[in-house]
């Protein structure tokens, strides 16, 4: 029989809930937008443990971010937090060969990362490629001599 690996225990039910896979939203006295970070986590956990996606990163209130890492410490995912403002955060959370390489160059804020960077860290993230090569030309200057990348 296969053995579960962290993640899949992370995302899995509990044995007792497993008929009411996936779980209701954990309702706690938090305004709405906290729930809905929260229900927004646990899809991401979903995504992770069924390999659709290696890296995520949240942009959230600081306040919302000791449960959502109680979580991924008792699951034993790799995160690191990026602090914003006194306020707001960045939580990166993966695979820890992903969140490994982000860590390594997310050391400044989001948008004082080079072109390079933030290519590589919109590919982390699953984002589209074409995309991410578009804004990259954009970002660095280059290809912009060709009207039908500048243009779309």
């Amino acid at each position: 029989m296969a053995q579960h690996h962290s993640l899949e225990a992370a995302c899995d039910p509990p044995h007792e809930a497993e008929a009411g896979w996936p779980p209701a939203p954990v309702r706690l006295a938090v305004p709405e937008e906290a729930g809905a970070m929260q229900r927004l986590f646990h899809h991401h956990l979903y995504e992770l443990g069924r390999g659709v996606r290696p890296l995520f990163l949240m942009t959230l209130a600081t306040r919302e971010l000791p449960p959502l890492l109680a979580r991924l410490e008792r699951a034993g995912i790799d995160h690191f937090v990026q602090q914003v403002s006194p306020a707001k955060a960045n939580l990166f959370f993966g695979r820890d060969a992903f969140v490994a390489v982000a860590r390594a160059f997310v050391t400044r804020p989001l948008n004082a990362l080079t072109a390079e960077e933030d290519f590589m860290l919109g590919t982390l993230l699953g984002y589209d490629r074409e995309q991410q090569c578009r804004r990259y030309l954009t970002r660095s200057g280059r290809g912009m001599d060709r009207p039908a990348l500048a243009a779309e």
